[in-house]
């Protein structure tokens, strides 16, 4: 329903198609095996990066990480060579004048030179051996996309409990606040998961969102979805079986705006935005639905989307307790 991809500069069609194809040109997948596991370690909560490299003619890895990185210097790529920060599956540390090495896993943490800082924090509601539950606020990203590496929940959470297995259960916009679901151990991580997969979470939004009296509440939305034609970034419905269900009850009119209450069913990528937009009710700041804001503007933290993930209910598995948990956020206040 909801995920942390981060808007390209600029909304040219083939431009961010080919971001998207860059994105994923080196997945592991392509090869048959999963990523292995890092040998380097945390880094100030920042987990290495990874790329299997091809199997090419390169005179030299440095050779190929400038080609391959070049927003990176070739200073840089020295720095980190020379500091042994940079390595194979198996440990190996590359230096400055080391062999291209074909069909490898290579680590390197990756650095973001002018990352935006982001002045609001998160705050755990939850904690047991296994999970965490997290309040998020608005602007916050859940994982590194784009511009942000260090400002993101999940960074921010490696660091503070020093625990690289910290991962997100579920997706939520950058732009949406509210409650996040963490594995904190790989063991137990399958066993939540498949909580989301069989829809045993009920979760629950507020929005606010224009006014529409003319509909019968509460009403459910079914529609399909998919990757927008022109925008990877976004999400847009079009003909076919439906894949994305919400239940959206009004809780309070206030003149242009009302209060909703949305209940997703689905999980689909921005699945709430893309439906109130689509019943003419886009939601309160939504800088992507119906249509993208220009490029470049600056981003106004004084109005958040008014989207909010209020609620989490369901039965843990491995503690073998009913849990249902609240966010302490609020939107804005309607008259």
């Amino acid at each position: 329903m909801d995920d942390d991809v981060s808007r390209p500069p600029q909304y040219h069609p083939k431009l961010c198609k080919a971001l998207h194809n860059a994105k994923h040109a080196n997945n592991p997948v392509k090869y048959g095996m999963p990523p292995p596991i890092s040998p380097l370690p945390l880094k100030n909560g920042v987990s290495a990066s990874h790329i299997w490299l091809p199997a090419e003619p390169w005179p030299s890895l440095l050779a190929f990480l400038c080609h391959r990185f070049n927003q990176v210097s070739e200073q840089e790529w020295r720095q980190r060579l020379t500091a042994g920060e940079v390595r194979d599956q198996f440990g190996r540390v590359y230096g400055v004048h080391a062999d291209y090495p074909a069909n490898v896993c290579l680590f390197y943490y990756r650095v973001i030179d002018d990352e935006p800082a982001i002045p609001f924090n998160e705050r755990i509601i939850y904690e047991s051996e296994h999970l965490l539950v997290v309040d998020k606020p608005h602007f916050l990203p859940v994982t590194p996309s784009g511009r942000f590496l260090h400002e993101t929940v999940l960074t921010r959470l490696r660091h503070r409990f020093n625990n690289p297995s910290i991962t997100p259960l579920h997706r939520l916009d950058r732009e949406t606040a509210g409650l996040v679901l963490f594995s904190k151990q790989p063991e137990t991580r399958s066993i939540y998961h498949r909580l989301f997969s069989e829809r045993r979470i009920h979760k629950t939004y507020e929005a606010i969102a224009a006014t529409r009296l003319d509909l019968s509440y509460p009403l459910t939305h079914r529609s399909r979805l998919s990757e927008h034609p022109e925008y990877f970034f976004m999400t847009h419905e079009h003909d076919g079986k439906a894949n994305s269900e919400t239940t959206i009850t009004l809780i309070k009119s206030a003149g242009a705006l009302s209060r909703y209450r949305l209940e997703p069913v689905t999980g689909q990528k921005h699945q709430l935005r893309v439906h109130m937009a689509s019943l003419g009710m886009p939601i309160l700041n939504d800088t992507l639905y119906p249509e993208p804001l220009p490029q470049g503007r600056t981003e106004n933290m004084s109005q958040p989307l008014q989207l909010l993930a209020s609620s989490l209910a369901f039965f843990d598995p491995v503690d073998e307790k009913e849990h249902c948990f609240h966010s302490d956020l609020r939107l804005m206040d309607l008259a």
